[in-house]
């Protein structure tokens, strides 16, 4: 007897309800949640490291010299001298060399990529990728008046404009070639009859089951197509520059005539950018002020929770609509063509809000270390009039608590490590980043395209060679930061991270004002201990201070200023072999 084929979506729906549900990826908010709960296990670390960094930077205004003043003020004047110098450039090549690239639009992005590697600062790369993702709407305009605000849309006419940022024939080389795993980088979804549900069967996501369950009428969502295809991973590398702020994106595929997703809103800036076929867009506006600009993603919404659309569109290839976190959002397809889109996103928990959430613990700490104010204890008879259950009663004694309370607070700005609590937004930022996407020439010029091989039975060109006239700069403005967290000053970079998220530890140098003991390297003159290099140069951290500042310019060893030109090139060949820093021609 002939065997009826039963798909792979018929099959999940024939599972019993006892059966262990397949593995899927969390929802959002779970993710985010969790995330916290990690953040909150180093919560303690974190304040004392800010404590640390206020009672220091304290002693050095105290103990500062007039001759490391003078040697700072020095530095100061030539860095703003060199960056208003290049800030005059910087205007010039912008104007010379990517105006005709924004206003093509339409040309293949390989093409426009290229064209981008021939513009001499990260920064402004970045600046010229985001006017074209975003064209014809201006950069300025768009941050001044809708970012954060309210949705847009960019209607073009012109199916090609993202041509090659991604496409299905990717997504299915993908499945073939790759290693996805569904609920770890692919989601199946169905939205039907008002019910959102997730098909994910365990195991790797091959074109077998994937595909059996797409001509069933799911959608798939790809969770980080930067991990497979080299476009994306270039694309969000270079935006992460301009937004100062994780990029990170999500393909969907949908079949015709479905839906994949209940209506939500989500957590992040979306730039949903249409790549093939078509899909119909609601969106709608927060609905209270509570879910102006949210700390989480939403649960699903029935369709009775949220009123009517503020914008209903049909996105074709080439189009784009930007909304900001909170704004509710549902899309579907026409009955007679399929839709891919890949939505980038940028600035999850980055707001104000969660800067403080860094400062005022440690604020509130030194406080009370150094202030008697906050050590002094409560009235004895407080309980008898504060609290929920006195919030009614009309007593002095609570006025004069409210005012305790102000007054306090009012003091606790003046203990407040704001620059230790933004270097630590940094150093999470520098941990999510993706590594930089060479140019040739930064390929030609970094560790990366170091000549060193092995030939004719032997090991050739070993070593950096590196001295004090080698030109050098930081690879991407970006890519490093000096970090302090009291007793010691970071480096963190992005150079080495990985293309999977988080998939590596937090990169960094420690540079230390003491000798540290450990094991010595014999070719770097530092000491290693743990994840950590700690150099034991005081001077470095003024070089690699100049080194960031000096950007996009390039420098020779011989002029950082360290005490000695061995103190130099050993800098300059650490910073090298991890890639931090590259050559103005090939070594």
């Amino acid at each position: 007897m002939e065997r009826k084929h039963m798909s792979a979506f018929a099959l999940y729906q024939t599972l019993p309800a006892d059966a262990p549900p397949p593995a899927k990826k969390p929802p959002v908010q779970l993710v985010a949640k969790k995330k916290k709960k990690k953040e909150n296990g180093v919560a303690v670390n974190k304040a004392n490291a800010l404590k640390a960094q206020v009672k220091s930077e304290r002693r050095k205004m105290r103990k500062k010299l007039p001759k490391s003043a003078q040697r700072e003020e020095r530095q100061k004047g030539s860095a703003q001298k060199q960056q208003q110098q290049q800030q005059e450039e910087d205007e010039e090549e912008e104007e010379e060399c990517m105006n005709g690239d924004v206003e093509a639009g339409g040309e293949m992005i390989d093409g426009l990529l290229v064209d981008l590697a021939r513009v001499n600062n990260s920064r402004l790369r970045a600046s010229q990728l985001f006017k074209w993702l975003i064209d014809p709407i201006p950069a300025k305009a768009f941050f001044r008046d809708t970012w954060e605000k309210k949705p847009i849309l960019v209607q073009r006419e012109n199916p090609h404009y993202y041509k090659g940022l991604f496409s299905t024939a990717e997504f299915d080389r993908i499945l073939r070639e790759e290693d996805v795993q569904f609920g770890v980088n692919l989601d199946v979804t169905s939205y039907t009859n008002g019910k959102r549900e997730t098909h994910n069967p365990p195991g790797r996501a091959l074109p077998f089951t994937v595909w059996d369950f797409y001509k069933s009428g799911c959608s798939l969502r790809m969770l980080n197509p930067q991990a497979f295809s080299s476009t994306v991973w270039n694309v969000l590398s270079i935006l992460q520059e301009q937004f100062g702020s994780m990029a990170g994106a999500n393909v969907y595929l949908t079949p015709p005539g479905t839906q994949g997703f209940a209506p939500h809103y989500d957590d992040i800036e979306a730039f949903v950018v249409q790549l093939e076929g078509k899909k119909h867009w609601r969106v709608y506006n927060p609905r209270s002020e509570d879910e102006v600009l949210p700390v989480l993603s939403s649960p699903n919404f029935k369709q009775t929770d949220i009123g009517k659309p503020i914008l209903e569109v049909v996105l074709e290839a080439g189009d784009l609509l930007y909304f900001p976190r909170g704004f509710i959002h549902q899309g579907d397809c026409l009955p007679d063509v399929h839709s891919l889109h890949i939505t980038i996103s940028s600035y999850q928990k980055n707001s104000w809000g969660d800067l403080l959430q860094k400062v005022v613990p440690a604020a509130l700490e030194v406080a009370m270390e150094e202030d008697v104010e906050f050590r002094q204890g409560l009235p004895l008879d407080y309980l008898t009039y504060m609290g929920v259950q006195n919030s009614d009663n009309d007593d002095s004694r609570r006025t004069k608590f409210f005012s305790r309370i102000e007054s306090l607070l009012k003091k606790l700005k003046d203990y407040a490590p704001v620059d230790a609590a933004v270097d630590q937004k940094a150093r999470d930022f520098l941990h999510d980043c993706l590594p930089p996407v060479l140019t040739p020439e930064e390929l030609a010029t970094s560790v990366q395209g170091a000549p060193t091989r092995w030939e004719g039975g032997e090991v050739i060109d070993v070593g950096a060679q590196i001295n004090t006239q080698t030109r050098v700069r930081l690879l991407r403005a970006g890519c490093a930061r000096l970090c302090s967290d009291g007793d010691s000053v970071h480096i963190c970079y992005t150079t080495d991270n990985s293309r999977v998220y988080h998939k590596e530890v937090p990169k960094s140098f420690e540079i230390q004002t003491e000798v540290a003991t450990g094991k010595i390297c014999p070719n770097l003159s530092c000491f290693v201990h743990g994840d950590l290099i700690r150099l034991f140069f005081f001077q470095h951290t003024d070089a690699v201070e100049f080194l960031i500042h000096s950007y996009p310019q390039f420098v020779t060893v011989g002029s950082f200023p360290c005490e000695s030109a061995e103190d130099r090139v050993t800098l300059a060949e650490l910073l090298f072999e991890r890639g931090i820093i590259h050559t103005e021609e090939p070594l």
